[in-house]
């Protein structure tokens, strides 16, 4: 009797022990609620050459704290009207939290920008890389070095006019918008894909030069741990503003 007590108690406590300890590889997904403002303006300066500037602001916790400042400029080779190629530098400060430090990011980028339109539907597409050069942290604060790695992105943006065939001042369009992120380098182990961006909303064209887009995105991300997600319901608000310098042709 004493020797099958034993046996029972070396089959079972291992079986209790490893039911109360937690699934390490179980997914964890933390909502979130942020605000994103952006202003974004592209200037044509010749018929080859441009400039590109983006600054944002974003709060989370809807709009209780920062989260994040981003300024990000470039310059833009117009391979035609529809086709840009950009390379640039961008700063990013993120805020730790509960500390409130700043963490700050080096970016270069380079980007193939192209759009086209069938009928009503106008596409907007780039595919943007990132070397991505991140403050060192412990914790919440700052530590000496930084990181490094590469990203890649894709984004589509589909503008449909509330009617009528073609985008025109006065007219709300129907947007919607899809950007994959995936992460490369020594220092990614688990998060080779690092989020994804879905938008659906509207823009309003002011004039031909100056939109206003409002709308819902939710950005779903992967964190370095592998198995720990966010996932943010962001109300986003941008504005595009574009400018044109090149000298008028006379008319014929």
């Amino acid at each position: 009797m004493q020797r099958s007590l034993l046996l029972l108690l070396i089959l079972v406590l291992p079986c209790t022990t490893y039911a109360q300890v937690p699934d390490r590889n179980a997914k964890i997904v933390f909502p979130q609620e942020q605000v994103w403002i952006g202003y974004f303006n592209q200037t044509r300066l010749t018929r080859h050459v441009g400039l590109w500037l983006d600054v944002h602001h974003r709060r989370i916790d809807f709009l209780d704290r920062p989260n994040q400042n981003l300024i990000r400029g470039a310059l833009t080779y117009y391979v035609a009207d529809n086709v840009r190629l950009m390379a640039g530098y961008a700063f990013v400060g993120s805020y730790l939290s509960p500390s409130g430090v700043v963490r700050p990011e080096h970016r270069p980028w380079q980007q193939v920008w192209w759009s086209g339109r069938s009928g009503r539907f106008n596409l907007t597409q780039w595919v943007r890389t990132e070397q991505r050069f991140n403050r060192s942290i412990q914790g919440d604060q700052l530590a000496d070095g930084y990181g490094f790695n590469w990203r890649f992105r894709y984004n589509f943006l589909l503008q449909i006019p509330v009617k009528g065939e073609t985008i025109q001042p006065g007219v709300p369009n129907f947007v919607l918008q899809d950007e994959v992120f995936v992460n490369a380098g020594k220092q990614i182990t688990y998060n080779y894909f690092d989020q994804n961006r879905f938008f659906v909303g509207l823009s309003y064209p002011f004039t031909k030069h100056l939109l206003l887009q409002a709308g819902y995105m939710n950005l779903f991300q992967q964190q370095a741990a592998g198995n720990t997600f966010t996932n943010n319901h962001t109300l986003r608000l941008f504005l595009f503003h574009n400018l044109d310098f090149r000298p008028q042709q006379p008319a014929p």
